[in-house]
C-alpha cells in the first residue's frame, strides 16, 4: 500500500501543471461553498441578533386575526380592537413582567431648519425596558408625562442626526405634523441607542411620544366600542418556557373582554420571527451551497478526464509493472491514490481561499444605522468546511474508480505492446 502511494505522489509531481489544472475545479468549488455558505450564515446570524436585541421572552399583540391562503398567513382583518385597558389586564397576569402598548403613525418633523419624514411611535415609560431601547442622552419617557400628555420627545438615533447635524438635540423644539395638519411642538427629552435597521424595521428613524399625547394630539383610531385603538401590545414574560402559557392565558382574556367567539387579534413571540426567518435564511443557505456544489461535479469531472488520459498515456508502465509481479489491486490503489490526493489537496486549498474570501468579504462597508455603515458578516462554520473537505475527498474517489479499474484490467501482454 505505501509503495502505491509513493508511486502515485511521483507521478503527479512528475506532471505538475497537469495535477495544478486538475485541482483547479475542485479548489474553485470548495472555496465558493465556503464562501458562499459563510455569507448566507452570516446574514442569518446578523439579523437573529437583531430580532433577540429588541427584548427578551418577547410577545406582540395586534389587532385582527390570522388567516392562512396558501400556506402564508396574513391578518385577515386590520379592525381596531386593542385598547390601553387591555394592555393593563394583560400586564395583571402573573406569568407577565410588563406590557408597553403603542401606536404608530407617520410625522413630519422640522426643527433646526431641517425637514424629516419618519415614524411616530406613542409609548409608555415601560417601552425602552420591554422593548430594549435605551436612551444614549438625555432622559427615556417617565410615567408622570404619560399621565400628563406632555408634550416631550425621545428621538431615535438616525432622526437626531438629521434634524440636529451639528448641535446637541436635548431641550430644543420639534415641530410634528401629521397627515398634513396643524402640527405641534415638542421638547426633545432624550436620543436612543443606535441599533441600526433589521427585517422588523428601522428603530433608530423613529421619534417616541407619550402615547397619551398621541392620541389626543397627533392621532387617535378608535375601536368599535369608542376606546382609543392601540396598534401593539409587547408583553414580556418571565421565562421563555412560560411562552405557549401566556399565550393561552391572554387568548383567554382578550377573548372574554371583547367578548368575541373568534379572536380579533394575534398573538406572535419572538420565536415565531426567530423561526420563521431561519428557515428562510436556511433555505437560501442551502441553496447557495448546492449552486457552488455544482462546481465541485464539474471539478469531479475533470479529474476523471484528466485520469483516463493518464491510464492511455501510462499504459505500457502499468504493463512493465504487471511483468514484474503488481497485482491489480496495487494498480487500482496507486491510481485511486492519485485521484483522491488531487481532489483533497485542491479541498484543502479551496477550503483556505474561501475562508480568505469570507475574511474579505466580512471588511466590506454597507449602510448601517445612524447613516453610517457596518461590516458585511460572514460565518465559516466547522460543519461547512468538514463537508466541503470531505465531499471533495468524495468526488475524487467516486471519479477515480472507473479510471482506476480501467487500469488495474488492463493485460500485461497488450499493455507492453502498446505505443
Amino acid at each position: 500500500m505505501s509503495s502505491s502511494i509513493r508511486v502515485a505522489l511521483r507521478a503527479l509531481s512528475a506532471n505538475k501543471l497537469r495535477t495544478t489544472l486538475t485541482m483547479l475545479g475542485i479548489i474553485i468549488g470548495v472555496s465558493a461553498v465556503i464562501a458562499l455558505m459563510s455569507i448566507g450564515r452570516g446574514a442569518q446570524a446578523q439579523v437573529s441578533a437583531q430580532i433577540q436585541s429588541l427584548g427578551t421572552n418577547l410577545l406582540f399583540i395586534r389587532p385582527g386575526a390570522l388567516k392562512d391562503q396558501g400556506g402564508v398567513r396574513s391578518n385577515a382583518t386590520q379592525a381596531a380592537s386593542l385598547t390601553l385597558e387591555d394592555s393593563d389586564a394583560v400586564a395583571a397576569l402573573p406569568n407577565v413582567v410588563a406590557t408597553a402598548p403603542e401606536v404608530d403613525t407617520g410625522a413630519q418633523l422640522l426643527a433646526n431648519g431641517q425637514n424629516w419624514n419618519t415614524r411616530i411611535t406613542g409609548v409608555t415609560d415601560a417601552y425602552s425596558t420591554v422593548r430594549n431601547t435605551p436612551v444614549a442622552q438625555g432622559d427615556w419617557i417617565s410615567k408622570a408625562e404619560v399621565d400628563g400628555r406632555s408634550s416631550v420627545v425621545v428621538l431615535g438615533d438616525t432622526v437626531a442626526q438629521q434634524l440636529f447635524p451639528d448641535g446637541d438635540p436635548i431641550g430644543q423644539t420639534v415641530r410634528m405634523s401629521v397627515g398634513g395638519r396643524t402640527g405641534a411642538n415638542f421638547r426633545v427629552i432624550g436620543v436612543t441607542q443606535a441599533k441600526g435597521a433589521s427585517g422588523l424595521g428601522n428603530t433608530d428613524d423613529t421619534a417616541y411620544v407619550p402615547i397619551t399625547t398621541v392620541i389626543a394630539r397627533l392621532f387617535a383610531q378608535r375601536t368599535a366600542r369608542g376606546a382609543p385603538n392601540v396598534s401593539t401590545v409587547n408583553v414580556q414574560v418571565v421565562s421563555e418556557s412560560l411562552m405557549d402559557d401566556t399565550v393561552s392565558q391572554i387568548g383567554d382574556l382578550l377573548r372574554a373582554r371583547h367578548k368575541v367567539a373568534q379572536d380579533d387579534f394575534t398573538i406572535q413571540s419572538q420565536q415565531d420571527f426567530l423561526n420563521t426567518f431561519n428557515q428562510i435564511a436556511g433555505t437560501f443557505t442551502l441553496l447557495l451551497g448546492a449552486i457552488a456544489g455544482i462546481s465541485l461535479v464539474v471539478g469531479g469531472i475533470g479529474i476523471m478526464n484528466i485520469m483516463l488520459v493518464s491510464v492511455t498515456e501510462r499504459t505500457r508502465e502499468i504493463g512493465i509493472r504487471k511483468a514484474v509481479g503488481a497485482r491489480r489491486r496495487d494498480i487500482l490503489t496507486q491510481f485511486l491514490v492519485e485521484a483522491i490526493v488531487v481532489s483533497v489537496l485542491g479541498g484543502a486549498i479551496g477550503i483556505a481561499i474561501g475562508s480568505g474570501f469570507a475574511a474579505l468579504i466580512s471588511q466590506i462597508q454597507v449602510p448601517g444605522g445612524g447613516g453610517g455603515t457596518s461590516n458585511l458578516q460572514t460565518q465559516v462554520g466547522i460543519d461547512s468546511v468538514a463537508l466541503a473537505f470531505f465531499v471533495s475527498a468524495a468526488v475524487g474517489l467516486f471519479f477515480g474508480i472507473y479510471p482506476a479499474t480501467r487500469a488495474s484490467r488492463l493485460n500485461p501482454i497488450e499493455a507492453l505492446r502498446y505505443e
